[in-house]
Formats: structure tokens, C-alpha cells, sequence
């Protein structure tokens, strides 16, 4: 899997400019009430970029932004194509630190939320048949136990749906080898 379609498939997720009072995400304090209603956009959100003016945010701007702190933070180059995705796309619903530390719980290592050489080699000797199923039930036992999963939890059930999905399709892929890691463009 590369950037791009990562990128491609994870936008289909992520809405435009929205600014729900009800989403802690919207906030720039990342506390509901408190602190400025700056919104999202793209999935790109006030609670995390405090300092963007996240109305005017552009697709290429959010693709940067995508790449620079997930893609890469999640080693994207490198993971099986069916498990990349997965938690590319888990770091940024929940952070890269969740993601990693959901992905290294699945493995059985210490869930320290960094994508070192051990979390590497347990993800490998685990197999991608129950990383895909342990990660998943990781993610989705992180979901329920989010304040708002009753207004927000059916959207995010959909979209774990939709992602087995793509990992039954992507699950056929090798897993990458190391590669020389460049910005999109």
C-alpha cells in the first residue's frame, strides 16, 4: 500500500468542515465548552491543531499534515498492506499513540504507543490473520469505551466495517520491504 491510496481512502472517511458543539474534537482545548470552536475539517481537527485555521484548510494542506504526522509516525512504508491501513487509519481517528499502542496490545508487547524494531518483529510473528482481528478488537473496545459513543458509535462501527473490508482485499499483498521514505508530493 502506498501514501497515496492510504490517503485516498482514508478522505472518503473524513468529512468537510464541520463544527459540532457535541465533539470534543471541534475544540481547540479538546474539552466540550471550553476554548475555541474551530471545527474539523478532512479529519484534521481544532483539538489537535490548536493553531490552524481549520475552515480554510485545503485537501493538499490535510495530505501534508496526513502524511508528516501519521503516515509516517505509524511506519507506513513498512506494515503489510492489510495492516497499514488499518492503523494509518486508526491514527487518525484516535491519534497516532492510541493507534500504535492498540496495534502493539494486539501483538503482545509493551504498548509504550512507538513503532520500534520489537512491536515490528511481534506484528510479524504474530501473522497478519490475528493482527487483523486482535487490532480491529483493540480499536473497536477502544470505541465503546469513548464518552460519546452513543451519538457518535454507530458512524464509527460503519467505518471499522468498511475497513475489513479493504484489509479483506489488501490481504492478498505482501508486506514490504524497507523502503527509502519520500514526501508525496
Amino acid at each position: 500500500m502506498n501514501y497515496q491510496t492510504a490517503f485516498a481512502r482514508v478522505i472518503g472517511h473524513e468529512g468537510d468542515f464541520q463544527d459540532n458543539p457535541n465533539d470534543r474534537g471541534n475544540w481547540t482545548t479538546g474539552i466540550i465548552g471550553q476554548g475555541q470552536n474551530k471545527g474539523t475539517k478532512f479529519g484534521v481537527s481544532a483539538m489537535s491543531y490548536p493553531a490552524l485555521d481549520i475552515k480554510s484548510l485545503s485537501l493538499d494542506q490535510a495530505k501534508d499534515i496526513y502524511y508528516r504526522d501519521f503516515w509516517l509516525r505509524v511506519a507506513g512504508d513498512v506494515l503489510h498492506n492489510a495492516l497499514v491501513y488499518q492503523l494509518f487509519d486508526a491514527a487518525i481517528n484516535h491519534g497516532p499513540g492510541n493507534a500504535i499502542r492498540m496495534v502493539q496490545r494486539a501483538a503482545k508487547v509493551a504498548d509504550d504507543g512507538q513503532m520500534g524494531p520489537l512491536t515490528h518483529r511481534a506484528i510479524r510473528d504474530r501473522g497478519i490473520d490475528d493482527m487483523l482481528m486482535l487490532f480491529n478488537a483493540e480499536r473497536i473496545d477502544f470505541f465503546t469505551r469513548i464518552s460519546t459513543f452513543n451519538e457518535f458509535g454507530r458512524g464509527w462501527m460503519r467505518r471499522v466495517a468498511h475497513n475489513l473490508r479493504f484489509a479483506a482485499d489488501d490481504y492478498t499483498a505482501p508486506w514490504h520491504s524497507r523502503v527509502e521514505v519520500r514526501h508525496p508530493g
